[in-house]
């Protein structure tokens, strides 16, 4: 466990800055030794906050740097697979933010050049280390609800202006929401559920003046239950983050994660041991039955922490540990996106296949 592992990070924006390098600095192991920033800003609090790493301003520096090991993609959406395929052509492992790619047919490709260079490729699922989504899956595999026959999740926000001078807002391939958190609640439910039968939608602009989609409904239809995933940008009073239903009870669950919060905020993973935690205030609530006996109450939240994925992809690269966040459920999440775009189009039910 003491074999160091030299990362280049493309790209120092928000997802750079925020998601990525405080979580590979907080891996033993893991080497941060360049990062490609080109604004002013970014460079300053780069060399800032990660003085032993080199601040490059071309892909290039680290693509072609033989010392380093993984690169991690951190970059707009619609860039994500050339720089996987160069970063993989180039003999590098690599990570990807989500959303793997713009299109199912990319990834495919991009699964067997990794597979054909031997290299580990994966994507930045990093929701499923969120305190609320490991409490729900808690719930889902101990079978506390019994059978469960619904499950709803929701990932809303109340950002009725739009921001100008971002290319999330501009009408660009993979830009919108349904890419954007629809990648993380459909991960979600593919890791609990797996491939579903059917897959319907409604994906809207509800914002005046949009270019991007920012509203959707996506449900998918499994053999007994299904999955109803939503997100929107116009929910300002929010409602229950997870809603779940089985034969025996319910978990109803408000509020977010505290970690993307406290990212912002300033505050990192090695700051406090009490990181991922989340207050009482914010633990799901529990109400079924278990073993003949009727129970409601508060849930202890499972600790999130996303250092975890991280840990996983340096142990993965060692051999020593299976990868988690595999390139194939990416690739499947990027396939009910298409599905649920064709759907909301044609206004009916889609069969995955």
């Amino acid at each position: 466990m003491n074999q160091k592992i030299n990362v280049g990070l493309l790209g120092f924006g928000m997802a750079g800055r925020i998601f990525h390098a405080p979580f590979i600095s907080n891996v033993p192991g893991l080497h941060l030794k360049k990062i490609r920033a080109n604004r002013a800003e970014s460079v300053e609090l780069a060399n800032r906050r990660y003085p032993e790493a080199k601040v490059v301003p071309d892909e290039q520096d680290i693509l072609g740097d033989e010392t380093i090991d993984l690169v991690v993609i951190a970059t707009a959406n619609p860039t994500h697979y050339t720089l996987a395929k160069a970063a993989l052509q180039a003999g590098k492992h690599v990570l990807v933010d989500k959303p793997f790619t713009i299109t199912s047919a990319e990834a495919e490709e991009l699964v067997s050049l990794a597979r054909e260079k031997q290299k580990v490729l994966t994507v930045y699922q990093n929701r499923r280390w969120d305190s609320d989504f490991k409490t729900v899956q808690k719930v889902v595999e101990a079978k506390l609800l019994g059978n469960l026959v619904e499950y709803e999740a929701h990932f809303d926000r109340f950002r009725n202006e739009i921001k100008p001078n971002t290319w999330k807002e501009e009408d660009l391939p993979g830009a919108g929401i349904l890419y954007d958190l629809g990648s993380h609640l459909i991960d979600q439910a593919l890791n609990l559920f797996g491939e579903p039968q059917e897959v319907y939608a409604d994906v809207k602009v509800q914002r005046q003046n949009s270019q991007v989609p920012d509203y959707f409904e996506v449900v998918l239809y499994y053999e007994k239950m299904k999955a109803i995933l939503k997100a929107g940008m116009l929910v300002r009073e929010t409602g229950p983050h997870f809603i779940l239903h089985g034969t025996k009870g319910s978990f109803v669950k408000y509020g977010m994660d505290v970690q993307e919060e406290n990212l912002k905020a300033g505050r990192f993973p090695e700051d406090t041991l009490k990181w991922g935690m989340e207050p009482k205030n914010l633990w799901g609530t529990l109400n079924t039955t278990i073993k003949g006996a009727d129970y409601k109450g508060k849930l202890t939240s499972e600790k999130g922490d996303y250092t975890g994925l991280y840990q996983n992809v340096y142990k993965a690269i060692l051999g020593l540990e299976e990868l988690v966040v595999k390139p194939e459920q990416a690739r499947n999440t990027i396939k009910v996106i298409e599905l649920a775009m064709l759907s909301s189009r044609e206004k009916r039910r889609i069969k995955y296949s």
